[in-house]
């Protein structure tokens, strides 16, 4: 029986990993925590926060996902896409779903990722 979530992985191209730190760690604000060691040489990085795990791998022949994507529920959805609009990535409104205002917004490889607050 499946008990729960884990963590969701995303692709990213070979020598992204300063790119992710950027969007991830400093934009979302999810913190960097350091890849096992026999991990840490395929590359990519890992962003961890109690149970938020957002794991970003090294694909060789990347593409990005441009329909599947993880939705994080975040407490300012205002603030957060102000943020992300400043720092140059467009956002994309949707309609709301019931009890939620959301919005889209690719990461710095094309990911698509739904950003959701609840109303």
């Amino acid at each position: 029986m499946i008990e729960a979530l884990d963590h969701v992985q995303l692709a990213m191209p070979s020598g992204g990993e300063d790119q992710a730190r950027a969007f991830y760690s400093d934009l979302l604000g999810i913190p960097e925590v350091p890849k096992p060691p026999h991990l840490a040489k395929r590359g990519g990085c890992w962003f961890e926060r109690g149970p938020l795990k957002v794991h970003l791998g090294v694909e060789m022949d990347f593409r990005p996902a441009r329909t599947a994507h993880p939705a994080f529920r975040v407490a300012d959805l205002a603030f957060l896409t102000k943020r992300l609009a400043e720092a140059g990535f467009s956002v994309t409104e949707d309609e709301p779903l019931a009890g939620y205002e959301r919005c889209y917004v690719d990461d710095p490889f094309g990911n698509r990722i739904e950003l959701m607050e609840a109303l």
